[in-house]
């Protein structure tokens, strides 16, 4: 799965502008994260359709990144979020995003957006 990263001006209706742009043409989002810093606005997005995504949102003029996620799924109780951060910490990972993309039979699922998969993949193995 990849997450795609949206570069706006921090401004009213930018997030609406992005949204309406995939609903347009049919793009479920499955995840999304959105903050404001500063004068820029950046929205973080996982999709059922990268490609279309994507395409739409250049498109639009909006400027985007695509990257590689790790998707970890983890009991939903205190600590274990710690626990993995914990493992990335400390074989030198970093991380550039992470929020959860889903909750089941006591279980969430979370999207992890690290500078390396391949170094993040070898760290949770630990």
């Amino acid at each position: 799965m990849r997450e795609i990263t949206v570069i706006t001006a921090n401004k009213v209706g930018a997030l609406a502008d992005v949204c309406e742009a995939l609903g347009g043409i049919g793009v479920n989002i499955k995840a999304i994260s959105a903050q404001g810093l500063g004068e820029s606005g950046i929205i973080r997005l996982l999709t059922e359709d990268e490609m279309s995504a994507k395409n739409v949102l250049e498109k639009a003029g909006f400027r985007i990144a695509v990257g590689d996620i790790v998707t970890v799924k983890l009991r939903d109780r205190p600590g274990e979020l710690a626990k993995i951060a914990r493992k990335l910490a400390t074989s030198g990972v970093d991380v550039e995003s992470v929020y959860i993309i889903g909750h089941s039979n006591g279980d969430v699922e979370v999207a992890i957006k690290p500078r390396s998969v391949r170094d993040a993949m070898a760290a949770l193995k630990k």
